[in-house]
């Protein structure tokens, strides 16, 4: 049933981010699509990490994060923050810092900064909520979606 579900969920085309943090002076960084809005008042945010990851921890004791919401040209970037050490995965990357100091990737359509707000245990991963501190739209453009194991933008999945 896991291949069978993988491929209908992966009908529902997402929005692709890259999340940041700074942990002892080290930025951590993963791909994700999981990204969503949960509230305006007061301003929340929520995405999925993957009980196992490596980043989970050094994203809890930072106690928060940054979302860049990566443009319509970032799908090698995407894929280079999904691999790798985060030392490979900043490297030769572009990007500018958020206030409270976590990396926002240069070229983002929009970025919001984040306190962690709560945790919640959700089968294999875990539910990251964030109260956003911070926000942009960034700049023109549209942004990167993924539909089907393949980038594209809304109307062109290729």
């Amino acid at each position: 049933m896991s291949k069978e579900l993988r491929n209908a969920l992966g009908r529902f085309a997402t929005g692709v981010t890259v999340i940041t943090a700074r942990h002892e002076g080290e930025d951590y960084g993963l791909t994700c699509s999981s990204f969503n809005s949960v509230s305006l008042e007061p301003a929340i945010v929520l995405w999925s990490l993957n009980s196992g990851s490596s980043s989970k921890v050094p994203i809890l004791e930072s106690g928060g994060y940054t979302v860049s919401v990566l443009a319509v040209e970032h799908s090698e970037l995407a894929m280079k923050f999904c691999r790798g050490s985060h030392e490979e995965r900043f490297s030769d990357v572009d990007i500018e810092r958020a206030p409270s100091g976590r990396a926002i990737i240069s070229g983002a359509v929009a970025w919001f900064d984040c306190d962690m707000h709560g945790v919640v245990a959700a089968g294999d991963h875990d539910i990251m909520l964030g109260k956003v501190t911070d926000f942009s739209s960034g700049r023109e453009g549209s942004g990167l979606v993924f539909e089907q194991s393949r980038f594209g933008r809304v109307g062109e999945v290729a």
